[in-house]
């Protein structure tokens, strides 16, 4: 089958994880493989050949497509060469194309039904088409055929953890991390499942062990204080809450709404309408729209409704309402501070358990506020009189009412109207939180 390469060099295809890439495990050609039953010509091998190499370094360089022709142009050659066709599906998932990715694995493994590379591409394939089982028997089949392969178990703890199977996962991410010790992913997924189940010291040395084998130091450090090391960061990493999101949209709406019971947007515009009643807003801003949950509510009572959001895939699920005038993707301090217009009213529906100081965003919601506007948002509330803001293990924020209070008199706003209530459940306890309306 020839030498593996599992240096961590994998190819980005579907997430089915916390951490880490789907991706294909590089298969160069080895000096012995057997030739293909047809008679080649020395001219058809060395040009098969130099084709097959121009496609290994166009697929590590991010270049799928090109990989793709220069793979199939030298099965064209010399077919059947099981290296070729292992690294072809690599391209195809690459290029996000299960079906034919699948045709090369599973032509592999006709021709050789113990290559492990080929079972670990089926897994990949089987993965982008949403067949969970099918995808775990094969990354586990794969595992199981080369014990060293650290890639395949940590893709097996990926979809295991896509099934709600966090137990499994924790031992499959052990695996990988038994294979090679300096596998950084395994252990930022391995934290997040002992923080899950409240075995933060645990966790905490597998984000420390993540961050001494290159994990991303900004996101681990989130988590490692999180369970209680290190400083509380300003706000979540852009990037965990991208991506958190981006792998979210297709069922956020269903899962917050019947599995969290949420409330927030409900009960802001509830709220709204007893602050402001028979008030209809000339411009609205939805901070943090998400999927547009809060401004399905909102659109009613306002002329114009504008969105914003760091997920790329949630705002896709938001144009599909058909409540907003204009969605943007960006931060929205930036968004704010880089404003055109000014709003009489801004929303942020439970998008501050992702922001911990909030004396950015008061100043910015201050500047394009008008003067007769009403800044409202939902928080979690944080227990103690006297804190600031605090990151919980769920990797939430909670924030103290007396904090808020503080923030709108120093940023020259004043207080409306302060509700308690639960906003939504956890572990199906109600997660105390916090209404604002805000004035100038």
């Amino acid at each position: 089958m020839g030498t593996r390469r599992t240096s961590r060099q994998r190819f980005r295809h579907t997430d089915v994880g916390t951490s880490g890439n789907d991706g294909g495990t590089l298969v160069p050609s080895p000096r012995n493989e057997p030739m293909p039953a047809r008679t080649a010509t020395t001219t058809d091998f060395d040009s098969a050949r130099q084709l097959f190499t121009d496609g290994l370094a166009n697929l590590l360089a991010g270049r799928p497509a090109d990989a793709e022709r220069q793979f199939s142009d030298s099965l064209a050659l010399l077919p059947d060469r099981i290296s070729t066709l292992v690294n072809l599906a690599a391209a195809r998932l690459g290029l996000s194309r299960p079906e034919a990715a699948l045709e090369a694995a599973e032509r592999v493994l006709f021709l050789e039904p113990g290559n492990a590379d080929a079972w670990f591409h089926r897994g990949g394939a089987m993965t982008q088409l949403g067949r969970w089982d099918d995808a775990l028997a094969s990354f586990g089949r794969a595992g199981e055929l080369a014990p060293p392969f650290a890639d395949a178990w940590f893709r097996h703890g990926q979809v295991l953890q896509r099934l709600d199977r966090d137990a499994e996962a924790l031992r499959s991410y052990e695996r990988a991390v038994a294979a090679d010790r300096g596998f950084a992913p395994a252990w930022t997924n391995i934290g997040t499942i002992l923080r899950e189940t409240g075995r933060v010291g645990e966790a905490a040395d597998a984000f420390l062990e993540a961050r001494r084998n290159g994990a991303d130091d900004e996101l681990n450090g989130y988590y490692l204080s999180a369970v209680g090391h290190g400083t509380v960061p300003a706000t979540a990493p852009a990037t965990y809450v991208e991506t958190l999101f981006d792998d979210y949209a297709d069922v956020f709406a269903t899962h917050v709404v019947q599995a969290l019971d949420y409330r927030a947007p409900g009960m802001l515009a509830r709220t709204l309408g007893e602050v402001a009643p028979h008030r209809r807003f000339r411009c609205a801003l939805d901070l943090g729209c998400g999927t547009g949950l809060c401004g399905v509510q909102l659109r009613p009572s306002t002329e114009r409704l504008h969105g914003v959001d760091l997920s790329g895939r949630m705002l896709a699920e938001a144009a599909s309402t058909k409540v907003y005038d204009t969605l943007s993707k960006r931060d929205i301090v930036d968004h704010l501070r880089d404003a055109s217009s000014t709003f009489d009213l801004v929303a942020a529906a439970d998008v501050f358990i992702y922001v911990g100081d909030l004396a950015p965003v008061f100043a910015a919601v201050r500047n394009v506020l008008e003067k007769d506007g009403i800044f409202c948002f939902s928080v979690e509330l944080a227990d103690g009189g006297d804190t600031e803001f605090r990151l919980l293990p769920s990797l939430r924020y909670a924030h103290g009412e007396s904090y808020l209070r503080r923030l709108a008199d120093e940023h020259g706003f004043r207080v409306l109207r302060a509700v308690r209530g639960a906003i939504r459940r956890d572990q199906r306890r109600p997660i105390d939180g916090l209404l604002m309306f805000l004035g100038v």
